[in-house]
């Protein structure tokens, strides 16, 4: 089965090949010849990777798939969300996105906050959604680590020590939210 992710982040499919089945052959975006932006206009997870996967099922006419990340700190009442990947502005910048929540955080006692991916899927010409979370806290300052991307470097998952980007790959696919909504949509994509 071959199936079109509609990501231009390369860092998400490096992330996501080695959870899928060898049977599953992942096509990235410039493979499959779209260059452009896709839109994410809408004002949830879901919404925004339904909106990416429609966009690439209506080019293509195949099956695909998107997804949509957000970190909700309950401190903040639930921001970055939707907005994580642009809150520090239009530039998509990991630093000043990590910048921004620190300051914001800077008084506050609790850090709990959650990762959540959804999962948008076409298949057969069918939409289905797949989520996955991860609970855990903000950290004081940016960690050490040099693995993962975007908020990784200050999230530490519950029953922790470390962050996402202190993890290899292979500790982070075991109990990433992303690796969660993975599993779900391979559960779903062997159960048809």
């Amino acid at each position: 089965m071959q199936l079109i992710f509609a990501t231009h982040n390369q860092h998400k499919v490096g992330e996501i090949s080695p959870l899928l089945p060898v049977s599953i052959k992942l096509v990235a975006l410039k493979d499959a010849g779209i260059t452009e932006d896709i839109p994410e206009t809408a004002d949830t997870l879901a919404a925004n990777a339904m909106q990416k996967a429609m966009f690439v099922y209506e080019k293509l006419k195949s099956d695909c798939f998107a997804d949509d990340t957000g970190l909700e700190i309950d401190a903040l009442g639930g921001r970055p969300g939707v907005y994580s990947a642009r809150y520090a502005g239009e530039g998509k910048s990991a630093a000043k996105n990590i910048e921004k929540v620190l300051i914001e955080m800077r008084d506050k006692r609790s850090r709990a906050a959650t990762f959540k991916t959804v999962i948008a899927a076409i298949i057969g010409g069918k939409p289905y959604l797949f989520e996955g979370a991860v609970k855990g806290f903000i950290a004081q300052q940016k960690t050490a680590g040099e693995n993962g991307f975007g908020y990784d470097a200050i999230f530490i998952p519950d029953g922790q020590m470390v962050s996402f980007a202190q993890m290899s790959l292979e500790e982070k696919n075991s109990l990433s939210h992303r690796a969660k909504a993975v599993a779900k949509f391979i559960e779903f994509l062997n159960s048809r």
